[in-house]
C-alpha cells in the first residue's frame, strides 16, 4: 500500500480520538501556569500536541515512541550500509509503523519524481549577493517554490474541504522534503564551489545523492543519512518546529510555513548554535598549544573559560537533563570510523566530554553539565572537508523539514485550530504577585 493511503488510514482512525477529547474532556486541567513560565519564554508549559517525537527530560528523544538506538535498529538499511535511508524514516515519522524494504523501495521511487527543482528557484537564489548567509539562500529557495504549491491551490479553488485539506499538504510537505537537499546541494556548490555543480544521480537514496552532489566520498553519505535523521525532529516546542507549526495554524502553506520555521532555526540560540561550538573547539585548542588534550590540561582550560565569565557552548539543554542522545549516536559513529576516531579534534572534544560535565557540576550554574548534539556534530563535518561553517545550519534545516512537515500534515489531517495564546500586560502581572496569584 502507498504511503499515502496508509497515512489516510491512520488520519482517519486517529481524528475520533482527539474530536473525543475535545468534546468530553476539553475542561480537564493538564498544567498551571507561573509568572516565570509567562515571562521566561512560555517554558515547559504542556499546551502542543505531537505523536511525531517527545523529549523526555532523563531519556532523550523518541521518534514515534522509539529512542535513537531502537530507530536505527529498527528500521531498513541503506544498501551496504548499517544506517536506514532518510526515506525509510520519513515513511515511519508519518505513520509510526516500521516500513518494510517495498514501501521504502516506493517512498524512494516517489521523491525521485518530486525532486527535480524549478530552473527559476535557482535563479532567485543565484541573484541574491553571493556573501548572503546561505541560511537566507535556502530560505529564499523555498518560498521561490511557493508559486507551485497545491495546498495554496487547493484552498484558492473554492473547493476547500478540512477534512481532505491534508492530502495536499501531504503532496507539498513531500516536495519540500525531497527537493530540500537539492537546494542545500545547489547552496554549497554555489557559495564555496565556484558554482560548479553536480547534477543528481538518479540511483541514490536522499542522504547518498546529497553527499554526491557535494562532492563528498562513499563515506559521507552515512554521515548525511545519519545527520538528517537526528535532525530531524526534537518534539513541537523548540523554535523552528513551533514556528512552522504556528505560520501552518493560519492556513499558510508549507512553503511559507517552513519558510519562517528555517528563519528561526537560523537563530544562534537555535540551529546557529552548532556553528558557534565549533568555533569554540577550534579556540579550545589553540589555548593547548599543540600538546595532546588531558584531563588535566582541559580541566584547566574549562576552568579559564568559566572564571573570565563565557560559558561551555555545546553543553546544557532547555530540557533534557543527561548526555544528549544525538551526541551519543554521532560519538559513536566516530569511534566506529577508522581515521576519525584518531582525529586530533575528536580527541578533544572526547576529552571535553569526559571533562566537562564535572567541571560545570563543580562550577554549580548549570542545570544540565551534559553536552547537546551541537557539542559533537561540527567536528564530523570538518573531518570530511565540510569546513564551511555557516553551512552547518542549512545541514540542521535539511534534516529539520522532515520533523516539521509530518507535524504539520498531521496537523491538517487533526484539523487543528489557529494557534492564539493569550497575552496579559504586566500590570496584571505585579496584580496577581501581590495577590499571591490570580483569582478566577
Amino acid at each position: 500500500m502507498a504511503l499515502k493511503d496508509t497515512l489516510k488510514q491512520k488520519i482517519e482512525a486517529h481524528r475520533p480520538r482527539t474530536t473525543r477529547l475535545t468534546k468530553e474532556f476539553g475542561k480537564v486541567i493538564i498544567d498551571q501556569v507561573t509568572i516565570d513560565q509567562c515571562i521566561g519564554g512560555a517554558r515547559d508549559i504542556r499546551s502542543l500536541v505531537t505523536d511525531i517525537s517527545y523529549l523526555d527530560p532523563q531519556e532523550g528523544i523518541r521518534f514515534r515512541g522509539k529512542t535513537i538506538p531502537e530507530t536505527f535498529e529498527a528500521l531498513p538499511k541503506a544498501a551496504g550500509s548499517a544506517y536506514p535511508t532518510v526515506e525509510s524514516f520519513w515513511y515511519f515519522l508519518l505513520t509510526g509503523d516500521v516500513p518494510t524494504q517495498a514501501q521504502v523501495d516506493e517512498v524512494v521511487a516517489e521523491w525521485k519524481t518530486r525532486q527535480n527543482v524549478p530552473s527559476y528557484v535557482f535563479d532567485a537564489i543565484r541573484a541574491l549577493p553571493r556573501d548572503s548567509h546561505p541560511m537566507v539562500m535556502l530560505s529564499v529557495g523555498i518560498m521561490a517554490m511557493q508559486k507551485d504549491s497545491k495546498f495554496a491551490a487547493f484552498y484558492n479553488s473554492g473547493k476547500f474541504n478540512k477534512m481532505v485539506a491534508w492530502e495536499s499538504v501531504y503532496e507539498d510537505a513531500s516536495d519540500i522534503v525531497a527537493r530540500i537537499p537539492i537546494v542545500a546541494a545547489f547552496i554549497y556548490n554555489l557559495k564555496y564551489k565556484g558554482d560548479k555543480q553536480i547534477a543528481i544521480d538518479p540511483k541514490l537514496d536522499m542522504g547518498a545523492n546529497f553527499a554526491h552532489m557535494i562532492g563528498q566520498s562513499d563515506q559521507y553519505k552515512d554521515v548525511a543519512r545519519m545527520y538528517f535523521i537526528l535532525h530531524s525532529d526534537h518534539e513541537s516546542g523548540n523554535v523552528s518546529a513551533h514556528t512552522t507549526h504556528l505560520v501552518h495554524s493560519a492556513l499558510s502553506d508549507p512553503y511559507y510555513a517552513y519558510s519562517a520555521g528555517l528563519n528561526g532555526l537560523a537563530g544562534p540560540l537555535h540551529g546557529l548554535a552548532n556553528q558557534e561550538v565549533l568555533g569554540w573547539i577550534m579556540e579550545f585548542q589553540k589555548k593547548l598549544n599543540g600538546a595532546e588534550p588531558t584531563k588535566e590540561n582541559v580541566t584547566k582550560a574549562l576552568w579559564d573559560t568559566l572564571n573570565a565569565g563565557q560559558v561551555v557552548p555545546g553543553y546544557g539543554h532547555a530540557v533534557l537533563r543527561k548526555t544528549d542522545p544525538r551526541y551519543t549516536a554521532q560519538r559513536e559513529f566516530c569511534l566506529n570510523t577508522p581515521g576519525l576516531k584518531d582525529d586530533p579534534l575528536f580527541k578533544l572534544v572526547a576529552m571535553i566530554f569526559e571533562t566537562a560535565p564535572g567541571v560545570l557540576t563543580e562550577h554549580g550554574k548549570t542545570k544540565n553539565p551534559w553536552p547537546n548534539v551541537d557539542a559533537q556534530s561540527g567536528v564530523i563535518q570538518w573531518y570530511y572537508g565540510v569546513k564551511e561553517w555557516d553551512f552547518y545550519t542549512v545541514l540542521f534545516g535539511v534534516g529539520r523539514a522532515l520533523g516539521c512537515m509530518a507535524n504539520i500534515t498531521w496537523d491538517r489531517g487533526l484539523g487543528y485550530a489557529i494557534e492564539r495564546p493569550k497575552s496579559v500586560t504586566t500590570d496584571m502581572l505585579e496584580k496577581w504577585a501581590a495577590e499571591g496569584g490570580r483569582k478566577f
